[in-house]
């Protein structure tokens, strides 16, 4: 496995452990975090923000089903489960483009899909309009 790959993987291992740590030490300091029509998240504090989520009870369930690298992007496909504070369960399937610099994670888009039929609730809820923040 390369280490872009190695990286991501460990990234993915921080977030099914709950361990911010884990997850913070591969991104690069000016990390960026873009769900299109979503968010656009740049800066560590602010992608921090993001990963505990209030919306959710505990840590979600990411698994990666393939991966594969060119250059210095990462694809990585998927499915994700956590569950709702509010009742339910959010699951969805995603393709997170991971582009690296240094053996960092320089910038990931997330496209995700929402399994369930309340889709649009479930993206949206806990986070409103589509946003961006910057925190350096």
């Amino acid at each position: 496995m390369s280490v872009n790959k190695e990286i991501v993987s460990k990234y993915i291992e921080g977030f099914n452990e709950n361990d911010h740590f884990k997850m913070l030490s591969c991104l690069n300091s000016n990390a960026e975090w873009i769900m299109p029509g979503v968010f656009h998240l740049v800066g560590i504090e602010a992608l921090d923000e993001e990963m505990e989520d209030d919306a959710f009870a505990g840590h979600p369930a990411v698994q990666i089903t393939r991966m594969t690298e060119e250059q210095n992007v990462v694809v990585a496909e998927g499915s994700v489960r956590v569950e709702w504070k509010k009742g339910g369960f959010l699951e969805a399937v995603f393709c997170d483009v991971f582009e690296m610099e240094n053996a960092k994670i320089k910038r990931l888009t997330t496209y995700q899909v929402n399994l369930k039929a309340d889709s649009k609730e479930q993206i949206s809820r806990g986070r409103g309009k589509p946003r961006v923040v910057v925190k350096a």
